[in-house]
């Protein structure tokens, strides 16, 4: 009985770690902004092993929920999304591919929240910056079965960088942090952000077998207020295409707040969600995971949550 009671107060520690976002930091990072200063970079774990993932069980009898899942062979890095990529155009009429850029923040939590309730995944190319802030919610992200690729260390336009050896660092230190964050390998995908494509990174994004995603409509969400300008410009030009790979941004609040009325009128529009998955998994280099732990400053034992170390007492 009492090993039955331990066990039971292990796993609630367990889902109060996952399900707790740290407090809310000033944002910095927009579409094409500048970008944060971590406080603390986590020690990266030990070369992570595949973790499986089994998507929970959707328990919404009319949810949305996926209706095809393709698998992305990355070697030799092909490009996706009609605005800069025009090659591999796998969508079929009313089929949607749902983005998010530049999280994971306090905003994604409501993000994933929407998709689950209409049992809904998607593809997240979060900030290494910004994935050293919030781990456990980019852990959420991977254990309820969204893809995770990344979207450089710091959100720079490598187009303003001084050479090729900084431009290579904005991305691997982005990969190295991102999966040292999430504790499991990543999906092998990455957005340049701003859909800045400098030619160089491009040839070196494609040695690297990462598949580069732009976008087939950009909702320019980064730009609006309310949420409902968020599902109207997707919708309008959802309407106008037929399908294709939308771009938004977790990090915006107007967003965080537009997926639930957002998946409801994909819905009633009769559009279908299809969920991509990578063949492989990305491989860390050593020497940008090393970069990466340099950044850790004045580093702690404690690894509780925020939840467990404050409280509001009166």
């Amino acid at each position: 009985m009492r090993s039955a009671v331990a066990l039971l107060l292990m796993l609630s520690a367990s889902v109060a770690v996952l399900d707790q976002a740290s407090a809310q930091r000033a944002p910095t990072t927009g579409s094409a902004s500048a970008t944060a200063t971590p406080s603390a970079v986590p020690a990266p774990a030990p070369a992570p092993l595949a973790m499986p993932v089994s998507p929970l069980k959707c328990t919404n009898p009319n949810a949305l929920g996926v209706s095809r899942t393709v698998e992305i062979d990355t070697a030799g890095g092909p490009g996706f999304g009609g605005e800069h990529f025009k090659q591999h155009d796998f969508l079929r009429n009313k089929e949607v591919v749902l983005t998010f850029d530049d999280g994971p923040w306090p905003t994604t939590t409501a993000v994933l929240k929407a998709l689950a309730d209409e049992c809904v995944r998607a593809t997240f190319f979060p900030i290494g910056k910004h994935a050293t802030y919030y781990p456990e919610i980019l852990k959420q992200m991977h254990a309820e079965g969204h893809t995770v690729g990344s979207h450089t260390w710091s959100h720079a336009n490598l187009e303003r960088l001084k050479n090729a050896a900084e431009q290579k660092a904005e991305i691997e230190k982005g990969i190295s942090a991102v999966a040292m964050s999430a504790g499991v390998p990543l999906a092998p995908f990455f957005r340049f952000p701003a859909l800045r494509h400098p030619a160089e990174m491009v040839t070196y994004v494609g040695e690297r077998n990462l598949a580069i995603f732009s976008t087939d409509m950009d909702s320019f969400d980064f730009k609006m207020r309310k949420p409902e300008q968020v599902v109207n410009a997707v919708m309008t030009k959802l309407n106008k295409h037929g399908k294709g790979i939308v771009l938004m941004h977790d990090f915006q609040t107007a967003t965080s707040q537009a997926v639930p009325d957002l998946l409801a009128q994909l819905k009633a529009g009769g559009f279908k969600i299809v969920h991509m998955k990578a063949k492989d998994s990305v491989k860390t280099v050593a020497e940008y995971d090393e970069m990466v732990k340099k950044e850790q400053k004045l580093p702690t034992v404690s690894t509780r949550p925020t939840s467990s170390v404050v409280r509001t007492v009166e």
